[in-house]
């Protein structure tokens, strides 16, 4: 397949004819320009003239250009007839995101957004498919089939893909690496590997917070036996907490590496900037500087926010960002963090199944705090027995709820969402669990009364068996 990039082109006019008819299953856009619209230029038929496939004449015939605008998340046209033969295809990238352009006997053609891409292409007499081959695109609806009379006849799937990812099984690897135990204390303010507090660094004066945060895309073993393809800030699922205070400037240096096979990008919820400034995707090899102040303390996520958003979420990348009050907490030796996430099984070392996790009714394979089934469960986390701790809980979904419980133990204090309920209060009120929405946070203050294990679960459950289970450990763990 011969590739020729060219430059970008007006497409304004085109875009909304097509993007009335971009879904994976509707009828090809009539574009006002026969070849660049899917439209024959030597019979002039559309897509919308022959009706299903096989019916009347071809679209498209040999020589033609043939114009594949892609967005978020289709490829306009979508269902062609064509006869076998050679073509020139042009992929024009109207989204806001990298995308590119696969037929099943070529090579990926890309294009940055707003860019075009020119090449050529082959239509066998059996019909081919196309469809975008960045993880989880085509899943999210960027497929589409040319069929040719005798694929017609042969009623070839009509343009639907099926890779039969969601229907097999995932099953468990023996040989698959254990687990990294990702250790769950929180770090300090401005704690962590690559971040500098830079004390009255900040533009108005106060405290800077600088962080240096790179998209790694890397295997990881997600629970035993189950490898997958995992994106990451800086090498871990979930990425670094960022601690900080009321107040804080927090000056974050992202950088989507050249290698990287995504568009990737980062929301910080606990910032207030522009959606379309800081928040922009960032091609492979782009970098961005993203500053804000922590005006309101609390327990917030940060994500990747690069369509598809779900699945760049359910693929690992996520965030816990604390903001103290100013002065900050009350001290306490004993402090952790505690992301609960979902994990939606792609085949064995690859991405994550977008399609299974797009279901109207989620079912995780998988239900975990901080990266990792059943981690706490094998190896406890100790605190002293009769002294106060305190956790950082942060449910990031992206689409089951949590009713954060530790058997055994009230919760005396819970600052959930900027609602607080303080240990010692009139009538001495206390806590058995905390709900948390996908992208809701608590701080979480109790204590173990006595020597012994108390497991750490969501209450709903149907997922502690998922892997939302550990144990925290006061003493020896023996009654």
């Amino acid at each position: 397949m011969h590739i020729r990039s060219i430059g970008r082109v007006g497409i304004a006019a085109l875009f909304v004819v097509a993007a009335a008819a971009c879904g994976p299953d509707g009828p090809d856009a009539a574009g006002s320009s026969g070849s660049a619209s899917g439209q024959g230029a030597g019979n002039g038929a559309t897509a919308a003239d022959t009706g299903s496939p096989g019916a009347g004449a071809a679209d498209i015939a040999p020589g033609d250009e043939v114009e594949f605008i892609a967005t978020e998340f289709a490829f306009a046209p979508a269902d062609l007839m064509a006869t076998a033969g050679a073509y020139t295809g042009v992929l024009v990238n109207d989204g806001s995101i990298e995308h590119d352009i696969k037929f099943d006997n070529g090579d990926a053609i890309v294009a940055a957004a707003g860019e075009t891409a020119e090449f050529d292409f082959e239509v066998p007499a059996e019909g081919i498919r196309y469809f975008c081959t960045i993880p989880g695109h085509a899943e999210a609806g960027m497929e589409g089939v040319i069929h040719t009379e005798a694929s017609a006849s042969a009623d070839s799937g009509g343009g639907e893909h099926d890779d039969g990812e969601e229907a097999a099984t995932v099953e468990a690897d023996p040989d698959a690496a254990p687990y990294d135990l990702r250790d769950p204390r929180a770090p300090k303010r401005g704690e962590g590997d690559g971040f500098t507090l830079i004390p009255g660094g900040a533009p108005d004066g106060g405290d800077l917070i600088d962080v240096e945060m790179v998209v790694e895309e890397q295997l990881a073993t997600v629970a035993e036996g189950y490898v997958q393809q995992i994106w990451t800030f800086n090498g871990t699922m979930p990425g670094p907490v960022i601690r900080a205070q009321v107040g804080d400037t927090v000056r974050v240096h992202l950088v989507n590496p050249p290698e990287a096979t995504a568009s990737h990008s980062i929301d910080f919820h606990a910032s207030q900037v522009a959606w379309n400034d800081e928040m922009r995707s960032l091609a492979p090899g782009e970098e961005l500087i993203y500053e804000f102040t922590t005006d309101y303390a609390g327990v917030w996520m940060y994500h990747c926010g690069t369509d598809p958003v779900l699945h760049h979420i359910a693929n690992g990348m996520f965030g816990m960002v604390v903001v103290e009050p100013t002065g900050g907490l009350e001290p306490m030796e004993n402090e952790f963090f505690m992301v609960q996430h979902e994990w939606y099984l792609g085949p064995q070392g690859e991405v994550s199944s977008f399609g299974k996790a797009n279901q109207a009714a989620p079912a995780p394979d998988f239900v975990m705090f901080n990266g990792a089934a059943f981690q706490y469960r094998d190896t406890p986390i100790d605190v002293p027995t009769g002294e106060q701790f305190r956790l950082f809980v942060l449910n990031v979904g992206p689409s089951i709820d949590s009713s954060f419980h530790i058997v055994g133990t009230i919760f005396d204090t819970v600052i959930k969402e900027g609602v607080k309920l303080e240990r010692g209060n009139d009538g001495n009120w206390g806590s058995q669990a905390v709900d948390l929405a996908p992208a809701q946070g608590a701080v979480i203050e109790l204590l173990a009364a006595e020597d012994g294990l108390y497991p750490m679960v969501t209450h709903a459950f149907n997922f502690p068996g998922r892997g939302a289970l550990g144990l925290v450990q006061a003493g020896d763990g023996e009654p």
